[in-house]
């Protein structure tokens, strides 16, 4: 079942424009995810992001049409985090290709995550609330499969320090 199809037909969803810029390049990354819209130019995100960061499943932040030709609502700030979190991993091989890549996934799932990406290599992983947040961050380092990985929220410098370093 979609995700969209477990809420009510009054329900407005709206694409939402997230336009990620990078210190260090002037190149940027724009997405157009579904959000529910909340009115007074709130939104809570209903997608998992691909390329933004500081957003995850079912946060709640302000929107608003930026230019006079696109009426489309562009991101402005978070309002409230969910507990989600997000990151994005890069397999070594395709699960077209690869039961053990594919088994990578499997073991995300069944440890409480989500994910969509490409078909392929290219995964966002929706870290819920409930899951075990260290083990999924231990299962990224330690699992072959993963080549890469990464976090989009909480971007590294917004975590807290581990004790003992």
């Amino acid at each position: 079942m979609d995700k969209m199809d477990k809420h009510t037909p009054d329900e407005q969803f709206v694409k939402v424009v997230l336009v990620q810029e990078y210190d260090d390049t002037d190149e940027t990354d724009v997405e157009c995810p579904w959000a529910l819209d909340l009115g007074e130019g709130r939104y809570q995100l209903k997608n998992f992001p691909f390329y933004f960061y500081g957003l995850s499943y079912d946060d709640v932040f302000k929107a608003e049409p930026l230019y006079e030709d696109d009426p489309r609502p562009y991101f402005v700030e978070v309002i409230s985090k969910s507990g989600h979190r997000t990151a994005r991993v890069f397999l070594g091989q395709s699960i077209k290709e690869s039961a053990e890549a594919k088994a990578a996934l499997d073991h995300l799932s069944g440890m409480g995550c989500g994910y969509e990406g490409n078909g392929q290599r290219v995964f966002t992983v929706n870290i819920q609330p409930h899951c075990d947040y260290d083990a999924v961050l231990a299962f990224f380092d330690s699992c072959d499969m993963i080549e890469e990985w990464e976090l989009a929220d909480p971007v590294l410098e917004d975590t807290e320090p581990a004790s003992g370093d």
